[in-house]
């Protein structure tokens, strides 16, 4: 008996040894195999179940398993890297763009632009990170858009104010469907919304939330809160300073869309929409060259000053805001005839204008669903960053062409940063706003150009392989005014230098060339040389005679000098100083 259980220990050692080898080696076959096609992958934590020495080799049953999530995590990692490809193509097509453009070879430009736009309209619907590609389209859309604007073919008439149509102009006048559902919502929503002016779930209010939270309405809404992030902390600045609700942001929403150059039917501009008398009435003057309604800060400013004097006129926010948008003159005339001074009834009475009747009810039902933005699928919306920039006085006419030279920008984003400029020349004491950092290259620049000769010349930086002849043809300018005025020994000039260019400017009236529903509006912009800093109509041109320049000589370095910055601070778009 005692052998007989020794056998059995003995063979049970055996089948134990066994296993123990099969164990040993099936793992280690799978992995070499696989090192050979793919990464391996990490060990499980979990024991692996023991095999009978019967069963059959355990390495096919590996790969049964293991192949189709192998495929998977490569198919994972294609649609992932798919954007990202698409995003390095794209960035490579649109620097080759840019540089064409730079080197004044607009046709190829345009090409290259297009292909890096193609590039990323080709991304599948369903890509991951869809998202971030398309943010990316958008910031690139716009910013060919200001190289088109600036000479590839878009801008026929560079004199001309391009004025946004307001995207709620017409609005007014219709009348929308009331969502029944919507009112207990709505009431609970305002029930535990702050606000300095009074909210209500009116049927009006009620219309104008179904119809913002439908397709079209909902677009409109959108564009114009994304727009709102450039200037909000520089309303919300301004609003606390002259001491009037905060809420009262929406009436810019309302108005324009937050679009500076918004015009509406009634020739009202700006992102506020005075009329020219009204925004004279508080400090907004307009003449040939500039009109301060077009300016977000100091229409803003007029807008809150306006608004606080019609308060304190009918002792109520909705009579104010109904003033704002017909005049006081007409709330008083209503007010007079029925005796109550409560919008709502006026409303009811209809003795109001029906688009004012429905203007308090439109600007409540923005402040609701801004105010409430996960309710109404609002809080994903990505804003646009803050407009930032510096402010230098300009002690000379200067053009905006010389200034976005030196700059090395394109001109249009000299413009969209001073909307009031109705001219390509800005006229001397004028307080240029140019981007954030560069007062110090600017004032470099115009201090080797003779003041009287701002508000014509060009710069112009040499580019490899560029000849005199070629830049001369570029500017229309003979070759030997460029080279007398940059010394007769700038003939042959080389890479990076920087040549004077004495073009003439074509003067003219602004003028209206066409009121657009989107996109960015091209304006004019001007000269220079006081700094300090902030943050966020007519007829064509006609082409001037090449006027008598001076054969000054001045050095072809003239950004590589740095001049000192006079009267400079710095700030962000929230601590401007108060535009008045």
């Amino acid at each position: 008996m005692a052998t007989l259980h020794r056998v059995d220990a003995a063979l049970i050692g055996c089948a134990l040894g066994a296993l123990l080898a099969l164990n040993g080696c099936g793992p280690a076959k799978s992995q070499q195999l696989r090192t050979a096609f793919v990464p391996p992958t990490p060990r499980s934590l979990e024991p692996e179940p023991e095999a009978l020495p019967s069963d059959p080799p355990a390495v096919p049953k590996e790969y049964v398993k293991e192949l189709p999530n192998l495929f998977a995590a490569e198919s994972a990692l294609a649609k992932g890297s798919e954007i990202d490809n698409r995003l390095r193509r794209a960035e490579d097509r649109f620097e080759a763009g840019r540089k064409a453009y730079q080197d004044g070879k607009l046709t190829e430009a345009r090409r290259a632009f297009d292909q890096a736009v193609d590039i990323l309209l080709g991304a599948p619907e369903g890509a991951p990170d869809r998202a971030k590609l398309e943010r990316r389209l958008d910031q690139m859309v716009e910013t060919i858009y200001r190289y088109d604007v600036n000479g590839m073919g878009a801008a026929e008439d560079a004199d001309k104010v391009v004025y946004d149509k307001s995207p709620l102009d017409g609005i007014l006048e219709m009348t929308f469907p009331t969502d029944p559902k919507l009112k207990p919502k709505v009431a609970e929503e305002i029930h535990g919304t702050a606000s300095q002016i009074p909210l209500e779930e009116s049927d009006a209010v009620l219309s104008y939330i179904h119809f913002f939270s439908g397709e079209n309405g909902k677009r409109i809404l959108t564009a114009g809160l994304r727009r709102a992030g450039r200037y909000r902390p520089l309303i919300q600045r301004v609003l606390e300073e002259e001491k009037v609700p905060q809420e009262l942001i929406y009436l810019a929403q309302a108005e324009s869309g937050f679009l500076p150059r918004a015009v509406s039917n009634k020739q009202a501009v700006g992102m506020w929409q005075f009329v020219a008398w009204r925004g004279n009435q508080y400090g907004l003057k307009a003449n040939k060259s500039t009109d301060d309604r077009l300016d977000p800060e100091k229409a803003t400013r007029a807008a809150a000053r306006h608004l606080r004097d019609l308060y304190n006129q009918f002792g109520d926010w909705y009579l104010a805001m109904a003033a704002y948008n017909c005049g006081p003159g007409c709330v008083d005339r209503a007010v007079q005839r029925t005796g109550y001074a409560d919008f709502w009834t006026l409303r009811n009475l209809n003795v109001l204008p029906t688009q004012t009747q429905n203007y308090v009810p439109l600007i409540l039902a923005i402040t609701i669903m801004a105010k409430n933005p996960k309710d109404y699928g609002l809080d994903r919306i990505e804003v646009d960053r803050p407009i930032e920039y510096d402010s230098v006085t300009l002690t000379a006419p200067t053009n905006l062409a010389l200034v976005a030279d030196a700059l090395e920008r394109p001109v249009s984003e000299i413009r969209e940063l001073n909307p009031a400029l109705l001219k390509g020349v800005a006229p001397e004491g004028y307080d240029l706003r140019v981007p954030k950092g560069t007062t110090h290259p600017l004032l470099a620049a115009l201090e080797g150009i003779p003041a009287r000769h701002r508000a014509s010349a060009r710069l112009h930086r040499v580019e490899r392989g560029e000849s005199l002849a070629v830049i001369a043809k570029r500017y229309r300018t003979p070759a030997a005014v460029i080279a007398a005025v940059n010394k007769n020994t700038m003939v042959a000039p080389e890479a990076g230098d920087v040549l004077l260019i004495p073009a003439a400017f074509q003067d003219g009236t602004p003028g209206v060339r066409s009121v657009r529903t989107k996109g960015r509006a091209a304006h004019y912009s001007a000269p220079v040389t006081t700094a300090r800093s902030s943050s966020s109509r007519g007829t064509p041109s006609n082409r001037a005679t090449l006027r008598n320049v001076s054969t000054q000589r001045v050095s072809p370095k003239v950004l590589n000098h740095r001049a000192p910055a006079r009267h400079m601070k710095t700030a962000s778009i929230g601590a401007a100083a108060g535009g008045q």
